[in-house]
């Protein structure tokens, strides 16, 4: 068992003021309990401390694969300052995600290991983040005819899956950045001209008619 750094008696009144103060401010009908984490079965998740919650807004939380008590979950980390190497230490559930998400990832890498080893290419899932990183390397580490690393920085760090032997591939690019009112694809501004006085002509009213002849 991995060694507790964390206890729920030395974190939870922090934790607690800051998530009513959250839940206050946006309007949130949550509730949660924080406790000491039991030790799981395998050691693909060994938090110190859960925080789980319920409420009529259990949905909001877990819309969006989460999004909601994801970003929670870290800002939540980011108020206690815990280092980047403990974030796995305290985990963030509603209804079980936690369980299914990390299922599905491990059905996932299956699903790609079998992939790489019929075709021979390489497979490079989507960027997720470094517990769901995990995930995908802990399911395929005992298998040795494929081998798995991570590539990119930050929100784009993704898993890439290769054939046992097979040289890694070069990193992808950076992802662009698109400034707000791009539409996404290529970064363009595809606001109305005009809009929010950008682009705007300044003499704006009705073009004037000469008389006629």
């Amino acid at each position: 068992m991995t060694e507790r750094k964390y206890t729920a008696s030395s974190i939870a009144p922090r934790i607690e003021e800051f998530l009513r103060t959250v839940f206050a401010g946006g309007g949130f009908d949550l509730e949660f309990s924080i406790a000491d984490a039991r030790p799981g079965e395998d050691d693909v998740e060994t938090p110190d401390v859960l925080v789980k919650f319920t409420g009529a807004d259990v949905d909001a939380l877990l819309a969006n694969r989460a999004e909601l008590l994801l970003a929670l979950e870290h800002v939540t980390m980011e108020m206690l300052r815990m280092p980047s190497e403990d974030h796995s230490r305290l985990s963030f559930d509603a209804n079980d995600y936690r369980l299914l998400r990390i299922e599905e990832l491990r059905l996932s890498a299956t699903a790609a290991a079998e992939k790489v080893k019929r075709t021979g290419t390489p497979f490079r899932f989507n960027p997720m983040n470094s517990r769901e990183r995990r995930v995908i390397h802990l399911a395929l580490r005992n298998d040795t005819t494929i081998r798995s690393e991570s590539q990119g920085s930050g929100p784009s760090r993704q898993v890439v899956v290769y054939p046992a032997g097979m040289a890694s591939l070069p990193e992808p690019p950076p992802t662009a950045f698109v400034p707000r009112g791009g539409d996404g694809r290529h970064g363009r501004d595809t606001r109305p001209r005009g809009a929010h006085g950008e682009g705007r002509r300044r003499d704006s009213g009705p073009p004037r008619r000469g008389p006629r002849r």
